[in-house]
């Protein structure tokens, strides 16, 4: 397995070396020995530029959590139906997962500058279109909600890509994606919130051009930064699959739609609890319960990590995922519900966090930025899938156990092959 050290990282064309590998070996007898205690949040952001990276890319990936929410109360406002304003919201849901990849594609071969810059472009665009214009049209709304779905930049790969320029070795590299993964709990959680305030207060519109503000300032302080502006990938052999070449990256990425299902089942079926038990509170209550449990699973998992994660890490993770929705399914109060789901919310990042750093081994050399646009494509697709999904089965708990139960399955019916597939890598 390759040491991912900033040595490693091609950061330019003119010194091409492999891409970053976040699975460092043991260090060798007589040479210095890592630290026990793995680096925490703190010592990745105390990094130059780590901080600015980070904040930049949260903040321009706000929208992804406001624009669905804005896009639902705008359509409302326009006297559109509910199902056509949730139409709306699954198309926006859904457009990212064409369009990162082939950013992200972009981003490895021209570098940073450009699709950050024209991904900001087309969602300031299309919301702003949004904006004035309003939903009343809905095929011109339609259209310029896919437009600001496929043009959202490629924030969060290109931040993955960058980890290992800006960090000293593979364990801050290591806690940094867990700092990532931890991070876009945030993204879900404070965008909806931040979107119903301004609509409250102001209106839906001012929803959707707040959105497309945060997108365009998040992008702009991100591509900014001097890491941005001169990084390069990695040479790149040109095949037809790039990205999904290795044998054991379609079942990951399919593994991750299942992930991402469980998610938007929970959306829905905390409606139908809260309905279930009278609770209206409970609604919005347990996807902030999920989220804040991600957060705290995210720092303890940083705290104690293995010191390189393996497969078999991604087969534990898989299965405790899935055993921890297994309560959920019996009838219980209110308050019990809230607090059952703080097991699969603590679960969530660590498992995220390892499938990412998994799908980093896996990506040939040229393509990192690329890989997590599948990624989160892959994640995406299984939010919209498992939201229409939960909806005619009464948002039972159900759909979310049986999604993590696959996901679950597929994790553990790769381990053995991804094991082969890293160490035929040589990682």
């Amino acid at each position: 397995m390759a040491h991912a050290q900033v040595r490693d990282v091609p950061r330019t064309t003119d010194s091409p070396a492999r891409a970053p590998q976040p699975f460092p070996p043991p260090a060798p007898d007589g040479g210095p020995r890592p630290s026990s205690a793995p680096p925490t949040f703190l010592d990745v952001l105390c990094h130059r530029y780590c901080g600015r990276l980070l904040i930049a890319s949260v903040t321009g990936r706000l929208s992804l959590g406001m624009v669905p929410v804005a896009l639902i109360l705008a359509a409302q406002a326009d006297g559109h139906s509910l199902a056509s304003a949730g139409l709306l919201a699954a198309l926006y849901g859904i457009s990212p997962a064409l369009g990162l990849p082939l950013l992200g594609r972009l981003a490895d071969l021209r570098g940073l500058l450009l699709p950050c810059y024209l991904g900001a472009a087309l969602v300031a665009s299309a919301l702003g279109t949004l904006a004035v214009a309003g939903t009343a049209r809905l095929p011109l709304a339609a259209g310029c909600v896919a437009l600001a779905g496929a043009g959202c930049p490629p924030l969060e790969g290109g931040l993955r890509s960058l980890w290992p320029c800006v960090l000293p070795d593979g364990a801050h590299v290591r806690t940094a994606y867990t700092l990532d993964s931890s991070t876009q709990q945030i993204v879900y959680a404070t965008g909806p919130a931040l979107t119903i305030a301004i609509a409250s207060w102001l209106s839906p519109a001012a929803a959707l051009a707040l959105a497309a503000a945060v997108t365009v300032a998040g992008s702009l302080a991100f591509a900014t930064t001097s890491p941005a502006r001169t990084w390069h990938a990695a040479p790149r052999h040109r095949e037809r699959l790039g990205v999904l070449r290795p044998p054991a990256m379609r079942p990951l990425l399919l593994s991750l739609v299942f992930l991402g299902a469980t998610v938007g089942a929970l959306d829905v079926a905390s409606i139908a609890a809260a309905d279930r038990q009278d609770a209206s509170w409970l609604a919005g209550t347990l996807p902030a319960v999920f989220s804040a449990a991600g957060l705290l699973g995210g720092v303890l998992f940083a705290r104690f990590q293995p010191t390189a994660p393996r497969p078999r890490h991604l087969m534990l993770l898989g299965t405790a995922y899935a055993a921890c929705w297994l309560p959920l399914l019996t009838p219980l109060p209110a308050r019990a519900v809230l607090l059952l789901t703080l097991l699969p919310g603590a679960v969530f990042v660590p498992l995220l966090t390892v499938a990412s750093l998994t799908v980093t081994a896996l990506t040939p050399s040229g393509t990192s930025t690329e890989a997590v646009g599948w990624m989160s494509s892959a994640i995406r697709l299984g939010l919209a899938g498992g939201t229409a999904l939960a909806g005619p089965l009464n948002g039972h708990f159900t759909v979310p156990l049986t999604a993590a139960a696959g996901c679950a399955l597929l994790l553990s019916a790769r381990t053995t092959s991804t094991s082969t597939a890293l160490v035929g890598c040589g990682r």
